[in-house]
């Protein structure tokens, strides 16, 4: 079970880079999310399942989620062709080439098992024409349908056999092929709403989607690829009132604490971002006051932590003058502290946002506290 809204933090290859999951099990997490495209590539999602899931394969105790891959098929352009049948892309690994389909996608997420696995999307650039965001919302919606299909046969019928492995002398066995071993894990299927910053594609996909049946959650993707932020806020606005109000809603993307609050204001209850570590790990840090650039000169001889009031190893046994010295000294703890400490960041502002909504207090909470993360501009 977990409490909405919420913020997970971003594993890609089933880890936080530079983070061991018990520490952002420590600031407060309570949801990972991995991506079954690069799973898939490295070790491969037979792989995952043989050694036991990616649960056990993360030492991630609690519940996870894997996106399908678009994003990764959007940003490697020059690597990929798109057709109707899915994606054809070569490996920026080893540069083989991959069939990925809508069938292939859910094979590798049913193998993978994490808790909420997504569709594969077509998505494409912020801000796109008017035909070419409806082909991509459209091909999204047939490509829905065949996940779903697929999805349900590998539910009735079973994973694919296992095939053998041999082990090391002395190391534990890898998961047996058996009947039990094949049976599918028990997972939740979000479709996506797609449809750039046309408000009525973003209606018809939503209205697609849920013609097409039932959903545990709907995702909304496709934004923060680039649009104006004014265009985002209005495309979340356009989607919250045509999306079922007791299923969660998955803004995809999105992790800029002031963007957290105004998508919480627009009904939305579930969060992802590469960004908060990607800064941390680069020295910008959140905090109320907006962010701060750990590397600037005037924290030379601040002996002040980032954060008073936060809990994370950062703020709690540093000073910004030896966080600055880390950076300086290109010492690896650095980038990840400041890292850790942008989730321990992003995750107590949705603690505080389930608190105050609980309270009734939500609406003049988040208008001072956007305004005071906001008074100097980021």
């Amino acid at each position: 079970m977990v409490a909405t809204p919420e913020f997970m933090p971003v594993g890609t290859h089933a880890a936080i880079r530079g983070i061991a999951m018990r520490e952002i099990d420590a600031v407060g997490a309570r949801m990972v999310l991995s991506n079954a495209y690069h799973l898939y590539l490295r070790p491969g999602d037979v792989m995952v399942r043989a050694l036991g899931g990616l649960h056990a394969f993360a030492r991630w105790p609690g519940p996870m989620l894997t996106d399908s891959g678009g994003f990764q098929v959007f940003s490697l352009a020059a690597f990929r062709t798109v057709s109707e049948r899915g994606v054809e892309f070569k490996s920026t690994i080893d540069g083989s080439r991959h069939q990925y389909t809508p069938e292939r996608v859910m094979q590798i997420e049913r193998n993978l098992g994490a808790d909420v696995i997504m569709q594969l999307d077509e998505l494409i650039a912020g801000g796109s024409e008017y035909a070419a965001s409806r082909q991509a919302m459209e091909r999204s919606l047939r490509w829905l349908a065949r996940c779903r299909v697929e999805f349900e046969r590998l539910g009735r019928e079973g994973r694919a056999s296992l095939p053998a492995m041999v082990v090391a002398p002395g190391a534990p066995p890898m998961r047996t092929d058996d009947d039990v071993e094949r049976v599918a894990p028990e997972q939740a299927l979000f479709p996506i709403v797609q449809g750039g910053v046309h408000d009525d594609l973003r209606r018809s996909s939503v209205r697609g989607i849920l013609d097409s049946g039932a959903w545990h959650g709907v995702a909304v993707g496709g934004l923060s690829v680039g649009e104006a932020k004014v265009d985002m806020y209005r495309t979340i606005e356009i989607c919250e009132p045509e999306l079922p109000r007791d299923k969660p809603r998955y803004l995809m993307g999105v992790g800029f604490p002031d963007d957290l609050i105004e998508a919480v204001r627009r009904g939305m209850d579930l969060f992802d971002c590469v960004a908060p570590t990607r800064m941390g790990r680069h020295g910008t840090v959140f905090t109320r006051d907006g962010t701060i650039q750990i590397g600037k000169s005037s924290h030379r001889t601040d002996r002040r932590p980032i954060d008073d009031d936060c809990l994370c190893p950062a703020c709690t046994d540093y000073d910004k003058a030896y966080l600055r010295h880390l950076f300086a000294a290109q010492e690896p703890m650095g980038p990840r502290l400041l890292a850790l400490h942008n989730l321990a960041f992003l995750l107590r502002v949705m603690r505080d946002v389930r608190a105050t909504l609980a309270a009734g207090t939500f609406s003049s909470w988040s208008t001072e506290w956007l305004a005071r993360y906001r008074a100097r501009g980021r």
